[in-house]
C-alpha cells in the first residue's frame, strides 16, 4: 500500500505535468497528444489522461474533427479575472483614497470570482477607529455589501446555483433565507447600491456600489464601511451619493460609458 508521502508526490507530479501541458498549448495554440507528449517529455497515455481531466474542468478544449487540443474557456476566464482584478485596483486606487479622505471612513475595492469576494485594495479615512485591514481577505457573497452587489448582477441561473449551496449564518443579522435575499437583491438592482448592517461582523456597517467595465459588466465593487455608531441610518444618506459618484468615476476609467 503506497504511503501518504508517495501519494502526495504523485499528486504534485501530476499537477506539474498538467501545468506543463497548459504552457505547451499556450505556446503552440493547438496540438495533438503526440506533439504534447514530445513537448513535455511524458508518455502519450499519461498526456491523454491529464488532458481528459483538464477538459472535464474546461481548461482545455478538443477539436472534434482533428483531435487537437487548445486552451479552454476556463483558462480565459481565470486570466481575465487576474488581469481584471489588477485593472480594477489600479484604476480605483486614487479615487478610493479621495473618497476615504472625504467621508472619513474606510473604503475598500473588492472583486469576485463568482463564489466569494476578495478585497484587493483599501484606503483609510481620517477616523481614529477604523475597520480591519481586509486586503487579500475573502468573504461570503450573501453577507457582505460587495457580495450583494455581485449577486444582484448575476444571471438567474448563476444566482440559483449560489443559493443552492446554502447561506451560512455569521451573526444574528445574517440573511439565510433565499427568498428574503432575493427580495433584497431586487432592491439593490433598483437603487444601485447594497448595504449590510452587522450581517458579517458584529458592529460593522458597510455600503457598496458596483464598478462596471466597458461592456457594462460588474467587475468590482467599491465599499464604505465603519462601526455602527458612526455608519448607520442617520449617516448612510451622506455616504451613499459620494460612493455612487466615486464608483461611476472608476467605471469611466475602465471604459464604461459616461452619460451625457
Amino acid at each position: 500500500m503506497p504511503s501518504s508521502s508517495t501519494s502526495r508526490d504523485s499528486t504534485v507530479q501530476s499537477v506539474d505535468r498538467a501545468v506543463s501541458l497548459l504552457q505547451a498549448l499556450a505556446l503552440r495554440g493547438a496540438a495533438g497528444v503526440t506533439e504534447l507528449s514530445v513537448d513535455v517529455g511524458v508518455h502519450k497515455s499519461t498526456v491523454s489522461r491529464l488532458l481528459g481531466t483538464l477538459e472535464a474542468r474546461g481548461l482545455v478544449e478538443q477539436d472534434g474533427e482533428r483531435g487537437r487540443y487548445r486552451l479552454g474557456q476556463t483558462v480565459r476566464r481565470l486570466a481575465a479575472g487576474a488581469v481584471g482584478a489588477s485593472d480594477v485596483a489600479t484604476s480605483a486606487r486614487p479615487i478610493a483614497q479621495e473618497l476615504a479622505t472625504s467621508v472619513g471612513e474606510t473604503v475598500n475595492v473588492v472583486v469576485s470570482d463568482g463564489q466569494e469576494v476578495t478585497t484587493v485594495d483599501q484606503a483609510a479615512g481620517g477616523s481614529i477607529v477604523s475597520s480591519s485591514d481586509w486586503v487579500g481577505k475573502r468573504g461570503p457573497l450573501h453577507a457582505t455589501a460587495a457580495g450583494k452587489v455581485f449577486l444582484a448582477a448575476m444571471s438567474a441561473e448563476h444566482l440559483t446555483s449560489v443559493l443552492r449551496r446554502g447561506l451560512t449564518r455569521f451573526t444574528d443579522a445574517t440573511i439565510t433565507d433565499p427568498a428574503h435575499l432575493r427580495t433584497q437583491l431586487g432592491e439593490v438592482r433598483d437603487r444601485g447600491w447594497a448595504t449590510v448592517v452587522e450581517e458579517h461582523e458584529i458592529g460593522l456597517v458597510v455600503v457598496a456600489a458596483p464598478v462596471h467595465d466597458a461592456a457594462g459588466e460588474v467587475v468590482g465593487a467599491l465599499t464604505v464601511g465603519g462601526p455602527s455608531y458612526r455608519v448607520n441610518a442617520g449617516t448612510l444618506p451622506g455616504l451613499t451619493q459620494p460612493l455612487l459618484d466615486a464608483s461611476a468615476r472608476i467605471s469611466w476609467r475602465l471604459g464604461a460609458l459616461k452619460p451625457g
